[in-house]
């Protein structure tokens, strides 16, 4: 006579929830940790180029992380789709179909900043953070890490994009986003505004600044090379 044996119990595995430790983790590193600009040193270029006024580095900021936060979690749920041989062309497609998204409503809605990022905008398809982050991270990762991923190496980028600005425009400009901060009288008096600051050198020097706090601050960096 045969002897009935009761089935396996299904084990139901335990989802992650979508802000765990190491989501938070995932969005939070870049910030400083593993800034794309001061520790990974990408994306440079828009730094010294877009930072002379406060409302074009936002802008770029803000268009940075969309571009970030949306191509990682679209190559993240097409990863295993994507052939490896063609997976470049396929991200470039992706990026710049998100690129050519964020430019259109600049022309559309923001035409004098527009002007002002001119080809930067553009620019963001070759940008080494966007590409870095599919290629190590969406790449190997599910969607929604994958976007965290893209929104706080953004976010990252643009933290440095406006501090920098910050400092530019107020002692090269004596504004802050095209409003005047520097009273007239201190001009009456003798004050100068700063031309070094309207140079792509200037970023530069706010950037080493930064950086040198930074590792100053955050003893886990100080071997970082």
């Amino acid at each position: 006579m045969a002897v009935e044996t009761a089935p396996a119990p299904v084990v139901e595995k335990k989802k992650e929830p979508l802000f765990s430790k190491k989501n938070i983790r995932t969005l939070r590193d870049p910030l400083d940790d593993n800034n794309p600009i001061t520790v990974q040193v990408l994306g440079i270029c828009s730094a010294l180029a877009v930072t002379v006024q406060v409302k074009p580095a936002l802008i770029m900021a803000l268009g940075v992380i969309f571009v970030t936060a949306f191509s990682n979690l679209i190559i993240s749920l097409l990863r295993h789709t994507i052939p490896t041989r063609v997976r470049i062309i396929v991200q470039l497609i992706v990026i710049a179909t998100l690129v050519t998204i964020v430019d259109q409503v600049l022309r559309a809605y923001m035409f004098d900043v527009s002007k002002k990022l001119s080809v930067f905008v553009g620019l963001i398809i070759t940008n080494c953070i966007v590409m870095g982050r599919l290629e190590a991270f969406a790449l190997a990762n599910k969607p929604w890490p994958s976007f965290l991923d893209g929104v706080g190496n953004g976010v990252g980028y643009g933290i440095i994009l406006v501090v920098v600005a910050v400092f530019r425009e107020l002692f090269g400009s004596g504004t802050l986003m095209g409003y005047q901060v520097v009273p007239q009288w201190a001009y009456d008096m003798g004050y100068v505004n700063n031309g070094l600051m309207m140079l792509p050198p200037a970023a530069l020097f706010i950037i080493g600044v930064y950086i040198w706090i930074q590792r100053s601050i955050n003893k886990k960096l100080v071997n970082v090379s």
